[in-house]
């Protein structure tokens, strides 16, 4: 049995921002579709996009995105090793959390952007993309650093970033939980030098 052809992202793109599946397109500045290495081993999943990320249509490119580029150093990996998505295109206002609707009516489009990429690893960050990538209502916190197999991917849920500017505590977590991505990926680290 064959499968569906893999549409080429910059087809998936152009879906994108023609979408009017639900109301956010009303209020978007930029669609994020995401950006990175179509043929990326690790493919990054982030709930949606903030006001930073409307404003210049890539994901990841306020505070939290400076600190993802900093965890991705940490797994010895950079931006330009791997695709960066998010469930929501679109942003929500006052970046309130997604919407059951606005879930169903998105995620088609990461659906075949995972398709497409064909990663090994998926990486979630956050509650929404855990929830949805891995259909579970286990939260964040009992489901970090915790490599799943679902399907052909295997998936690797980690707190979103912006959860430790706001609380520091988690910045372990997300150091270490990044530092056993780059283990999973076989990117050893140098030894620190004192």
């Amino acid at each position: 049995m064959v499968g569906k052809p893999h549409i080429p992202l910059e087809d998936i793109r152009a879906q994108v921002a023609d979408c009017t599946r639900c109301p956010l397109h009303e209020g978007r500045t930029n669609v994020v579709f995401g950006e990175g290495n179509p043929q990326a081993r690790v493919l990054i999943v982030g709930e949606a996009p903030g006001k930073n990320e409307d404003l210049q249509g890539r994901p990841f490119v306020g505070a939290a995105g400076k600190y993802l580029d900093e965890l991705l150093a940490i797994a010895g990996l950079e931006r330009k090793d791997v695709f960066i998505a998010n469930v929501l295109k679109c942003r929500p206002p006052g970046n309130r959390d997604p919407r059951p609707e606005e879930i169903q009516a998105c995620t088609p489009f990461l659906r075949e952007q995972t398709r497409t990429i064909s990663p090994e690893y998926i990486v979630t960050l956050g509650n929404f993309s855990t929830k949805f990538i891995l259909k579970t209502d286990t939260g964040i916190t009992r489901l970090h650093g915790k490599p799943t197999k679902a399907g052909n991917f295997t998936v690797f849920p980690i707190f979103h970033p912006a959860a430790a500017l706001y609380d520091r505590s988690k910045r372990v977590a997300l150091e270490e939980d990044f530092a056993t991505l780059g283990r999973l990926l076989g990117n050893e680290q140098p030894a620190a030098v004192d």
